[in-house]
């Protein structure tokens, strides 16, 4: 897994590149550390991810709960299998998807 994170203002974008499983998530974490303060918008692109386990729903779940309290977040371009999964775990229905 590979991330980006780009903060423009308020606004802070990261792409994520691979799966977000087990090894790669706790990494994830780590970079987000202290990139949130501040941010009023968060936009998660997953157009390059493939595969995310409970460790990832529950990143971005958390992800989601900071950014209802402090502004908003969106998820964009969810792959199919992705999407599956989120319809499978009611995800689709927490997340505001794009």
């Amino acid at each position: 897994m590979t991330h980006t994170i780009d903060r423009e203002g308020t606004r802070l974008v990261l792409r994520v590149t691979g799966r977000l499983d087990v090894q790669t998530t706790p990494e994830l974490e780590d970079a987000l550390k202290g990139q949130l303060d501040g941010i009023t918008d968060l936009v998660v692109d997953l157009t390059s991810v493939d595969y995310v386990s409970s460790m990832g729903l529950r990143l971005l779940l958390a992800l989601q709960k900071r950014m209802f309290k402090q502004g908003s977040m969106r998820v964009t371009n969810v792959g199919e299998s992705v999407m599956e999964l989120f319809g499978a775990t009611g995800f689709d229905e927490i997340l505001t998807i794009e």
